[in-house]
Parts: C-alpha cells; structure tokens; sequence
C-alpha cells in the first residue's frame, strides 16, 4: 500500500478523500480492514493514528470497536441465563434488572455505559427510592455484568468504579423475648403456633418450614429432619429443592417443652400420609407467603415485637438462646444449618448427643423465663403497701 508520497506503507492505508481530507484503514488481528472512526486534516495525523492501532495490536491491547455494540438488556439476560443460581436469586436478579437497571440502561450498547452516567443512575436511586440497600445490590449486579463484559472482550474497562457503592450496611439483628414468642404464637392461633416456636427454637428457616413432610417428624424422639427446602418464588410457585447448603440438610432436637405443641399440631393439622406437609393453611392446601404474611404482620403489632420484626428473626432469637444456654459456637451452626467449605471441618464435631444436649439447655432456659414472666404480676399482687412506701421514706422524702 502507498502514502501519500510514494513510499509504500508497511501497515494501513491512507487516501485523501474528495474533501480533502484524509481517511485511514487498518487490517484488525481478524485480517478484516477496519476505518478510522472520523477523517484527518493532514496525512501526518492520520500517519500517527495508524502508528497507535498498531502498537495496539502488538501489545495485545487492541479491541473490536464494534464489540461493545452489544444491547445491555440482551447482554444481562444472557447473563443470568448463563449463570447457575438458585430460583431465589434468579428472582432477586430479575427484580433488580426490571425495576432498577433496565429502565436506565436497557435501550443502551455495553460501551455507551459510562462512569458518568452510572454515578448519575446510582444517585438518582438514592434521591427517589430513598432505598440504600436495594440500590446496592442493583448496583452490586451491574459491576458484575460489566466485569463479564470486559472479560468477553467488549468494553476495555468496567463503568462501575465507585468504592462502597456495592456495601450494605447490616441492619442491627432483632431478637425477641421468650415471652414475645409464646404472645406470638397465641396471636397466630392453633395452626400457626408450632410454626413460630420452630423458627424460634429450631431454628428452622422460613423454606425449610415449607418443605417439612410428615415423615421427617419423629413426636417420640422429639426431632425433626431437614431434607429440603421450598421457597416461594415471586408468582407465588414453590421451588422444591435442596437446603441452602449441605449443612442444611439435618437432624434438629428439639427441646422438651415443645413435646405437647408438636404432638398436638401432628394430630391435628399436617396433610395425609408420609409426604403430608407439615404446615397447611386453612383451606387444606400449601400456605402462601403472602397470606401468612398478613397474619404474622397483624400478629406482631399486637405483641408489640420491635418495628421491622421478621419471621427469619426468630432464627436469631434462638441462636441467641441457645448461645446462652451453653451451646458452642460449632453446636448453633450446625443447629441452624449453616456452614462454609472452612466451617464444615470445625462444625462436624457437634455430634448427635450434643445437639440432645443443646435441646435440653434450651428447654431449662425457656422454662425458667416463663416463670419468672409468670412470677413478677403475682409478688407485684402480694406485696404489703408500706413495702413500697419504705422506700421513700428511707431516702427522707
């Protein structure tokens, strides 16, 4: 190929257009000639931009300037196709992209997406939605789908460099008194009762709860057995699937004090046979998120449980019992079913009598708040009347 003056051009092509100008083309890694994205006023100028593409190429810098001409929301819900996750996080995800993202930046090409331009969505979330921990996960997901995207080639550096935006910070976990929870279960009457005592005292999670069959309830032996969980997706369809992790398929002993409410609930309301559930609602079928919401919501403003109050709360509650009753660190987690990779190696050595042992501090404990709740209102009735009134006048008032 020629320049301008005669001398033959070892890389591109230069050739002055009838504007005058001069327009430059080079051949990508892919052999395909590629122009520059726009004309140049002199031969020399569009010399040195050939020079750069280049030094592009040599260094391995070089990127299709075509490739971030891709459609975010194509590209996102590719993405989430592609990734392995659980029914619940695939909601959570589609959430966030349909409510948050997409909005913004679903009609936009991966390199139309800027630093500047996600700064101004990520205040905009704040100022409007006022919800701090929403947008942090939103924006948690779209650092990750543009770090795929520059792992794919298409962009050269990801749009999403604000330090902490991706950071929740952790509400203060909510306990309640042993007290709250038995006003709990009376408020949400006779079929709800062994519900909240096992999200309490389990501590059983929500899906786990949902999963229960009949043949994973031992009355005798005062134990249950965790063999999956079934999450309540957004349209209201349960998930069977497996626990959240290894640890979460389990035995759980109960302490003695739930003997009565366990036997009482088994003859009374799971469905039939071994794969009757546990828990049903009033019309005989699986109960809905929504419906035993509103029940629990009404419940907890009566009992007067701090605002907020969750029914995954209850979890805390009873790690916090069983903590003061005894139980190890190792004891509560395998109780509750969490662990890691590094957590299952300190968390196995909680055996079966330890966890029956768990079970029974846990009993002595309740028991004693219960009767000291039951003991005050009656010294309280008791107490002679100048008993109070020697207070006063031993400070000389």
């Amino acid at each position: 190929m020629a320049n301008g003056k005669g001398r033959r051009r070892r890389f591109g092509a230069i050739r002055r257009l009838p504007s005058g100008r001069y327009q430059a083309r080079y051949p990508g890694p892919d052999g395909v000639m590629r122009p520059a994205p726009e004309t140049f006023e002199t031969i020399a100028d569009a010399d040195d931009w050939l020079a750069e593409k280049q030094t592009e190429i040599r260094r391995g810098d070089w990127r299709d300037p075509e490739a971030g001409s891709v459609n975010f929301k194509v590209y996102a819900e590719k993405w989430v196709e592609e990734r392995e996750l659980s029914v619940l996080s695939e909601d959570l995800y589609h959430y966030l992209l349909n409510d948050h993202i997409l909005p913004t930046f679903g009609e936009s090409d991966l390199d139309e997406i800027t630093a500047p331009l996600i700064r101004e969505w990520r205040a905009e979330r704040l100022r409007t939605t006022k919800a701090k921990t929403t947008t942090a996960k939103a924006y948690r997901l779209l650092k990750s789908i543009m770090e795929t995207a520059v792992d794919d080639d298409l962009i050269k550096r990801n749009p999403c460099r604000i330090k902490g935006a991706g950071k929740e910070k952790a509400a203060e976990r909510r306990i309640a008194t042993v007290a709250q929870v038995d006003a709990l279960a009376d408020q949400l009457g006779p079929r709800w009762r062994l519900m909240v005592y096992l999200g309490a005292y389990g501590p059983l999670r929500p899906e786990e709860l949902a999963g229960l069959r009949r043949r994973d309830v031992d009355v005798d032996a005062l134990k249950i057995t965790i063999r999956v969980a079934e999450p309540e997706r957004t349209n209201g369809r349960r998930a069977p699937g497996d626990t959240k992790s290894e640890a979460g398929t389990r035995t759980v002993h109960l302490p003695e004090f739930l003997r009565h409410e366990l036997r009482l609930h088994m003859e009374l309301y799971p469905g039939k046979g071994p794969n009757g559930l546990v828990f049903l609602g009033e019309k005989g079928a699986a109960f809905r998120r929504s419906s035993f919401g509103r029940k629990w919501r009404k419940a907890r403003l009566v009992v007067g449980v701090p605002e907020g109050f969750r029914f995954y709360d209850l979890r805390h509650t009873g790690h916090t019992l069983s903590t003061r009753s005894g139980a190890t660190l190792k004891d509560t987690m395998v109780r509750a079913g969490q662990s890691s990779e590094k957590a299952a190696l300190i968390y196995q050595h909680s055996d079966d009598d330890r966890q029956q042992e768990v079970a029974a501090g846990l009993d002595a404990t309740v028991r004693k708040a219960r009767q000291e709740a039951a003991a005050v209102p009656e010294a309280q009735l008791t107490a002679p009347d100048d008993q109070a009134s020697g207070t006063n006048l031993a400070r000389g008032d």
